[in-house]
């Protein structure tokens, strides 16, 4: 799918609502690496995020959908890195995504969402080159805080 400038131009009226996820780092060889979720039906590689069910914080909801997508468990939260807006898939709704950051040692995972297939590892600055522009954005706007914590 690709999405371009028109995802992020919020009409008037539209329904808003709130997702939450996660950018997930680990160490390998003195490389940084962050995880990514292999969507079935598109094809891309992208953050793990899903939306805020009633009661449940956005902490609570990026943990559940990193899992959920990934598979990945074993996570530390290291804080949050930032808000993204666009419209949802179907473009009927405005989403505000809260973006955390988190490590972990784990490095295999098993998704439970069916939409997603696998948790897929790559260097941090392959960032560039996937993920959704949002998403690129985020990691570019916080590249150099991710790099100094590990």
């Amino acid at each position: 799918m690709k999405i371009d400038k028109s995802w992020y131009i919020k009409p008037i009226g539209i329904p808003e609502h709130d997702a939450a996820g996660g950018v997930v780092i680990r160490k390998e060889n003195n490389k940084i690496l962050f995880a990514t979720t292999k969507e079935i039906d598109l094809g891309d590689l992208v953050l793990p995020k899903g939306r805020v069910e009633k009661g449940e914080s956005n902490e609570k909801t990026a943990r559940r959908e990193i899992e959920e997508e990934t598979g990945l468990k074993n996570l530390r939260l290291i804080g949050l890195l930032g808000t993204k807006e666009r419209l949802n898939f179907e473009k009927d709704a405005w989403k505000t995504t809260y973006y955390f950051l988190f490590s972990t040692n784990q490095i295999d995972g098993i998704p439970t969402d069916p939409k997603h297939e696998a948790v897929v590892w790559l260097p941090l600055e392959e960032y560039k080159k996937h993920l959704w522009p949002e998403q690129r954005e985020l990691i570019k706007e916080n590249l150099e805080k991710i790099k100094s914590l590990t």
